[in-house]
Order: structure tokens, then sequence, then C-alpha cells
């Protein structure tokens, strides 16, 4: 089947995009080498769904570089860029995605992807392995098995194994310390901050910023909020989360009380309807509301365009609502993830130890995917380890080591 994407001729613009990449992902780089040695994908397919820009790209040229067939889609229907899509064509990679395709577009591009059959699955979001259970089934006893990107892809997985539905083994990418630690983290804090900056050119300092969720892309997300200058307010359901919220020294209350003074809302849950109806109706004049959870149901959109007695559009990527009380609310890109739908997504340094465990994990399913009888597994603690040791030693810092005595004293009982 013939690719399908925007615009063939834009491969240069995103063959630079990539170039960029490369060289600032050293252990991306490492592990291609590795991979074009070893060749451990050789007679497999690889199908992957994580959003399209180019440190993805470059993800999906390390596994082909170790003899990966690769069918390649985006996770977002506004993350794809054409121009990395068309560099990925030039490349020889079969790719279906494009910007802004419409749901059943989206739908089509996943379809597409699968139906060569995949060996080895790399999602985020899950939506790789929905449809292969709920549509594709005949393709499952291919599957040796795959790798999820995010927390909301695990969720999903999650309750799929809890019903005893999941059909072959996943690793949980997300829940390695070199990714949810730095990633979801310093990752979604900085790259939240670039797309709110960079769309809206208006200021932080001074302003109230109210963040939904405190798990780790919520930390982020608040720190980066507080370096700018940003009061910051948390909204949770965990009380332990919510009691971190405080000890590191942000406010927290419910969102219906925050909506009444938030400036800046970032969702960061996993859940929907986070900000809904009744937080819209309370909200000041000029509340700008995004995402930065996976799927676009934080933010009520069907809720806000039914509430809104006039809508425009105030600046690209930024829709205005005018309420029956009068106030304009804001939505950056149209409530789907900000940092990707209206930026470049995390730094570069940051998705390069990200997946770098996809595509160690991804290696460790191949070798060992038949001796797995988990149909969720963790990160094995070696590729968590291998992706720690190669970046202290890009970053030139060294650690300490047990001496053999430090080494038996700590594995004694007897002190």
């Amino acid at each position: 089947m013939a690719s399908e994407i925007r615009d063939p001729g834009l491969w240069e613009s995103g063959a630079r995009k990539i170039e960029w990449v490369r060289r600032n992902c050293p252990l991306l780089r490492m592990t291609g080498e590795e991979f074009e040695k070893d060749q451990p994908f050789k007679g497999k397919k690889v199908t992957l769904s994580v959003h399209l820009e180019a440190k993805t790209a470059l993800l999906c040229l390390t596994l082909a570089r170790g003899g990966a067939e690769m069918h390649v889609t985006g996770s977002n229907p506004l993350s794809t860029q054409d121009d990395v899509a068309a560099a990925l064509v030039h490349e020889g990679l079969d790719v279906h995605a494009w910007y802004g395709s419409t749901p059943e577009e989206y739908s089509s591009h996943i379809r597409n992807v699968l139906k060569p059959g995949p060996n080895i699955i790399i999602d985020d979001g899950g939506d790789l392995v929905n449809m292969i259970h709920n549509e594709m089934q005949d393709l499952i006893p291919g599957v040796i098995g795959g790798c999820e990107e995010t927390t909301t892809g695990i969720i999903r997985l999650e309750a799929m194994n809890r019903a005893g539905a999941l059909k072959f083994p996943m690793v949980r990418v997300n829940n390695a310390d070199c990714k949810h630690f730095f990633d979801n983290r310093y990752g979604t804090g900085q790259s939240v901050w670039d797309g709110i900056n960079r769309t809206t050119n208006l200021i932080v300092a001074g302003k109230i910023v109210v963040v939904a969720g405190y798990g780790w892309c919520g930390k982020g997300t608040a720190m980066r909020a507080k370096g700018l200058g940003a009061r910051v307010i948390v909204t949770e359901i965990d009380p332990v989360k919510a009691i971190e919220a405080v000890m590191d020294g942000f406010d927290v209350m419910p969102m219906n009380e925050a909506a009444k003074v938030g400036d800046f809302f970032v969702t960061v849950t996993g859940c929907d309807n986070v900000i809904d109806t009744d937080d819209f109706e309370v909200m000041k004049d000029g509340a700008i509301m995004c995402n930065a959870g996976h799927f676009d149901s934080e933010v009520n959109m069907k809720g806000l365009r039914a509430l809104a007695v006039e809508t425009a559009e105030m600046r690209k990527n930024i829709m205005g609502y005018k309420l029956p009380t009068g106030q304009w609310v804001y939505v950056i890109a149209e409530g789907r993830l900000v940092n990707l739908a209206a930026g470049d997504g995390h730094p570069a340094e940051i998705m390069d130890m990200s997946f770098a465990i996809q595509a160690l994990s991804a290696r460790y399913l191949v070798e060992h995917g038949s001796e797995l009888t988990e149909k969720l597994i963790d990160v094995p603690r070696e590729v968590d380890r291998k992706v720690a040791e190669m970046e202290l030693k890009f970053l030139g810092k060294e650690i300490d080591v047990l001496t053999p005595e430090q080494e038996k004293y700590l594995n004694s009982y007897d002190l």
C-alpha cells in the first residue's frame, strides 16, 4: 500500500528537522549504531503510532537501521508535521498521516499501518492496540508484543488486562524511571509553556495558573509556571498528591473554585470533563484553557461550544467563546495536546532518553517475547539502567561505585 501523506515535496524541510534532532540525541545515535550492527528487527514489521514530528522520525529511522520494516502514523490529528512525514517517505518508510486529519481519516491511517500485520507495536495512547483488538483480531497471532508510551495508554491497557482482553504482552514504557522522571516532568513542563507562550504571546509572570492533576506531568507544568513567575493553584482528586502540592508551595482547591480566579488553565489528568460547563460559567473574562493530557476530552469542548453564544478565532490556534454571562474564554489548539498541537513537543534531549527506552524495549520483546507469561510488563531494570548510564556518560558525569565491603554490608542482616 502506498504511503498517504500531504505533500511528498516537503521532505527537505523535514530532513533538516530530523538532522537537528539527530545532532542532539546521542543515545539514539548510539542505539542506531548498535542496531545496525546486530540487526535485531531483521524480517520484523514494526507498526508505530506516536506524535509524528522530528524526534519520532529519528526513532523510526533508528528501528529501521536495525532491520525493521516500518509502518508509521501519528497519534494525534494536530501533532503530525507534514514535512517530517514526507522526509520519512523519502527515506523509504511507509507513512500514513497528515496534519489536521478528520476523525475518519485518522482512523483510516491507523487501520492502514496495521494492515501489513505487525510483529511489534509502538503505541502512544493505545489507538493501535484498541483497533487491532476490536477490528483486526486476525492480526493478533502475528504480534510478539508492544510498547506503550503514555500514562493514558497504560490506563487503557490496565483496564483491558483486568478484563482479560489483552492478547499480547505490552511494555509500560511510561513507568520506566528514565521516562516518567524526566520526560513527564521536565519535558512536559518545558514544552507546555513553550506551546502556550508562542501561541498567546502573553506574559505568565503575575498571572494565576491552574494546573489540573499533580502526577509527574502536572508537577513539571506547575514547577515551570512557578519559574515563570506565576502563582500556581493545583486541583486534584488524590489526597496524597494534593498534600504534596501544598508542601511544594502551591495552593490546592476544587476546580470550580479555581475556575473563578485562574488566568491560565492546563489540564494534565488523563480523565474527561476536568473543566466542565459549570466551571466555564464562573471564569473571568479572558481566561485561557489548554490541555496537556493525551486526549482532547479534558476540557469539555462539546459543552463549551453548546454554551457559547458567539465564537471567533482570536489568533492562530486560539478560539474564543463568548458565554451567556458576557465574558470571553479562550481555548488553545482545540483542547488537544498543547505542547504538540501548538508547539514542537518535548526537547530533543528529553525524548532521546524516552525513545532509547522505546527502542531497547522493542528489542527486548523480539528477543524475549516468547518467554513472557504476563500481558503487562515493566521496562526491564537493565534497560532502564543502561539508558541512565549512557545519559550520564554523554553528560560527562561520573558516580560512585560500591566497594565489595559495602555490597556485603547492604546485603547483610547481621550488622
